[in-house]
């Protein structure tokens, strides 16, 4: 079932926890602005749902009814989560199959080490720790097809942002109408 429009951008950036996924969706709105909806898998999941990560989970088939939905009513779309591909691969293949845009994908591949490091900084650090980070952290969990373009832990915030600007082709997006995929009106609380 198509989904968006030759105008719309998906955006998936995926990571171990502490791999900055968060903090380069976050950067990717705000550099872009209006028309950019940003879905956390960490918001649907644990926030929304209260739902553990398992296979067959409830919020993997409300993280791609709400890209969808987005998509389709003009809006880019930047989907950011751990998104392990043994869950999570086959709603991102047919979300990247549908899209009649651009998609572009990204694996944040840092160290266990640094995302620890990472994690210190973050203000869930007391909600889990170590231990359980552990337990989540899969090396190179990439997805089949080769389609996800590797980030290391070398790319600054700022390098990565506008590595996934351009690679989206969101770098002239100021030009655009609200709804269109553009800024325009600023957002509002």
């Amino acid at each position: 079932m198509r989904t968006g429009s030759p105008q719309t951008r998906l955006i998936v950036l995926r990571g171990n926890s502490g791999s900055g996924k968060t903090s380069v969706a976050r950067a990717v709105r705000a550099a872009y602005g209006y028309g950019l909806a940003l879905v956390g898998q960490d918001t649907v999941r644990r926030e929304l749902l209260r739902e553990p990560d398992v296979q067959g989970g409830v919020n993997i088939g409300l993280i791609e009814t709400i890209v969808r939905y987005s998509l389709d009513h003009g809006y880019h779309v930047v989907l950011e989560g751990i998104l392990a591909a043994g869950r999570y691969a086959d709603m991102l293949h047919a979300l990247r199959r549908d899209h009649a845009g651009t998609s572009t994908f990204f694996y944040l591949d840092v160290p266990f080490p640094e995302t620890l490091r990472r994690h210190e900084t973050r203000p869930q650090r007391h909600e889990f720790g170590a231990g359980q980070m552990r337990e989540w952290y899969q090396e190179k969990d990439l997805l089949p097809g080769g389609h996800e373009t590797v980030v290391g832990p070398d790319s600054s915030l700022d390098e990565t942002v506008l590595r996934v600007l351009r690679a989206a082709r969101l770098t002239g997006a100021a030009d655009l109408a609200p709804g269109q995929g553009g800024r325009g009106e600023p957002e509002r609380a």
